[in-house]
């Protein structure tokens, strides 16, 4: 704790000037931290991820000689090796990120789903990744936006460009079926057709308030 003459006034925080006059702080009793430590707990954090790194690269080494060793088929240890990535991105992006708690969601869902196409190749191409996994992933991603702007009613217009966001991946599935990678196109359709009516929905119950949103997004006057 410090002390200000000029404004006989008790500081807090840990710093060395007064943000009332700007005058160096006279120091007093040594408290401890009325709050948390944020800069410890994310160097901790940090800490805590490189040495996971550390782990993660030793143990895909392991798993890759073994792997070599017993001559195997199957690169079985590329799909370890996408699970040890996936558990730092996990670590790095949504607990130490900074972004929005949606757009983690999306990206991890999206990250998931390359990761289970490369799986799917690596064990030989079945086709269930573009099939199945990636539409489930959409249809997932869409009832997380409509919870969402159940919750926060207050500001539910701004998940619409989400929906869109959605829209245009619901339709990777819908150009996959054209050169024959996706053979089962019927779950691609309800995705799209999920993320679309989901997005006339919104337009069509907000009303002006979702034509405003839009306008704004999109710099239309």
């Amino acid at each position: 704790m410090s002390r200000c003459r000029q404004c006989n006034i008790e500081i807090l925080d840990e710093t060395e000037r007064c943000p009332l006059c700007n005058s160096v702080l006279e120091q007093t009793v040594e408290l401890e931290n009325m709050y948390p430590d944020v800069r410890m707990i994310t160097r901790k954090l940090m800490l805590i991820s490189r040495i996971y790194l550390l782990c993660a690269i030793i143990a895909e080494v392991v798993l890759v000689y073994i792997n070599a060793v017993s001559e195997s088929e199957i690169w079985w240890s590329a799909i370890t090796g996408l699970g040890l990535l996936y558990g730092y991105m996990l670590i790095r992006y949504a607990i130490l990120g900074t972004s929005g708690y949606m757009s983690k969601t999306i990206v991890l869902t999206l990250l998931a789903v390359l990761m289970s196409v490369a799986a799917d190749f690596v064990t030989g191409y079945q086709g269930w990744s573009v099939n199945y996994f990636l539409p489930a992933g959409i249809l997932l991603m869409d009832a997380g936006i409509l919870v969402l702007m159940i919750t926060n009613r207050r500001n539910w217009q701004s998940y619409m460009m989400w929906q869109i966001f959605m829209i245009l991946c619901s339709l990777v599935s819908i150009v996959l079926a054209l050169p024959g990678i996706v053979t089962s196109p019927l779950p691609g359709r309800i995705a799209l057709a999920a993320s679309v009516f989901l997005f006339l929905g919104t337009l069509i119950i907000g009303d002006r308030k979702a034509r405003t949103e839009l306008k704004r997004r999109f710099h239309i006057r």
